[in-house]
């Protein structure tokens, strides 16, 4: 996988990772912590675990292997943690745009959260980070149904395709 590759999943998981963010951002508070009986409890929780995996895979990247994700209490809302990861997103592309192909095949060597020695190329870190959030950005679908909200239209890959498609033909 070559850089504009990888730069092109980063625009879309940043992408759907907003519409995410803003349809719970119309959620009440306690709508937004409500216990609803999935992997991780709450809406809150389930992005809160998105946002430190992000983190931990980024600290890898670094030669800090994190042996526990923190506490998602520490998010009271959803613009407390779009901060946060807004500001992790830029760390995360300014690191991504330091690489070129070869950087990005680079073999990573660092342990899991249960202390295992794994070794892996960036780019399928980097791979694994856009399909774990869209793993979960489904199940937050699902729990925004619950709640009675209305979940994004669509944050299928193909639909980011087709929306930058029709921006550039708009230019």
């Amino acid at each position: 996988m070559n850089h504009r590759d990888i730069c092109t999943l980063l625009d879309y998981h940043y992408w759907a990772r907003d519409r995410i963010l803003d349809a719970a951002a119309h959620l009440s508070a306690d709508d937004f912590i409500a216990d609803r009986h999935n992997s991780f409890p709450s809406i809150r929780d389930t992005i809160a675990h998105t946002y430190f995996a992000e983190g931990a895979w980024y600290s890898r990247w670094h030669g800090h292997s994190p042996t526990s994700l923190p506490d998602p209490n520490q998010f009271p809302s959803v613009s407390a943690i779009r901060d946060a990861w807004t500001q992790l997103e830029g760390q995360l592309r300014a690191f991504i745009d330091t690489m070129n192909d070869d950087g990005l095949n680079r073999e990573i060597q660092y342990r899991l959260l249960s202390g295992a020695e794994a070794s892996t190329p960036l780019w399928q870190m980097v791979q694994h980070i856009v399909n774990h959030a869209s793993y979960h950005r489904g199940q937050v679908t699902t729990m925004l149904r619950q709640a009675g909200a209305q979940p994004p239209k669509s944050m299928d890959l193909i639909a980011f395709y087709r929306e930058q498609q029709n921006r550039a033909r708009e230019t």
